[in-house]
């Protein structure tokens, strides 16, 4: 009797120790440090500055559309049109020293400039090289997609591209199907690249100040990896039903063996 006893609280501990809580699921929670009237100001994001390998859609407009054709990619579409791989082909890649070759103008330096500093220079040579005030010249400099990469305890991992001007690691997430419920919220690892290497930072999704975060908001070309949860290493579910279940089969095979035994 004391034996069955012992097995049915040990069966009850793991079944509480090995599901998931509901606080480790819940995103942006309002920690003790804050009460429930406390407002969570977001840290305001700084203009992305472009690194090797980004790519830029940049398209040239005048008053004569003929006239700024040379300074368009041959293979270039309408604008409204283009497709991921378009974006790619037509696209202008910073190489590895920071330059993008254009058409007429040649080689551009790009790095670690924003895409308004980007606009104003080559609408600036281009006044002063080829055109005049009168030809009404229209810059446009985008990012081809807003490309990054997740991977570990979520629904569909990979590389992304969203075609917006900023993005944060919540839309990011989402857009990967959500966190499963084996994903540690707890320790999201955002790996980032700098013109001096890579930087590595651990995000707190379930804490409301992780949108004061300056990694809450990613950066082209970041990869976010979302690790597992103990639960999913233990394997004995990720709800008190699956644990329940799990745990009654290995009550089940113990019991056997005890009797097994006993009739031996």
């Amino acid at each position: 009797m004391n034996k069955r006893l012992l097995l049915v609280l040990i069966g009850f501990g793991l079944l509480f120790t090995s599901c998931v809580p509901t606080k480790d699921l819940i995103y942006l929670q309002k920690k003790q440090s804050a009460d429930a009237g406390t407002e969570v100001n977001q840290m305001a994001s700084k203009p992305y500055r472009v690194q090797t390998s980004d790519i830029l859609s940049i398209s040239i407009k005048a008053n004569d559309p003929k006239l700024v054709e040379i300074f368009s990619p041959k293979n270039q579409i309408i604008e409204n049109n283009k497709s991921e791989i378009s974006l790619y082909f037509d696209g202008f890649t910073v190489d590895d020293h920071g330059q993008i070759r254009m058409p007429i103008l040649e080689e551009v330096n790009v790095i670690d400039k924003t895409l308004e500093e980007i606009r104003l220079h080559i609408e600036d040579r281009l006044l002063k090289e080829y055109f005049n005030k009168e030809a009404n010249i229209f810059v446009t400099v985008k990012l081809a997609g807003f490309r990054y990469t997740i991977n570990g305890e979520v629904g569909v991992p990979g590389s992304k591209i969203m075609f917006v001007e900023k993005l944060n690691i919540m839309e990011a997430i989402a857009n990967a199907g959500d966190i499963t419920m084996t994903g540690d919220r707890h320790n999201v690892t955002v790996i980032r690249q700098t013109p001096s290497g890579y930087e590595m930072h651990d995000i707190d999704l379930t804490d409301a100040n992780a949108i004061k975060s300056p990694y809450y908001y990613i950066r082209p070309n970041d990869y976010i990896y979302v690790k597992p949860l103990k639960q999913k290493s233990w394997g004995t579910g990720k709800t008190g039903i699956e644990s329940l279940s799990t745990i009654l089969s290995v009550l089940t095979l113990i019991t056997t063996t005890l009797i097994l035994l006993r009739s031996n």
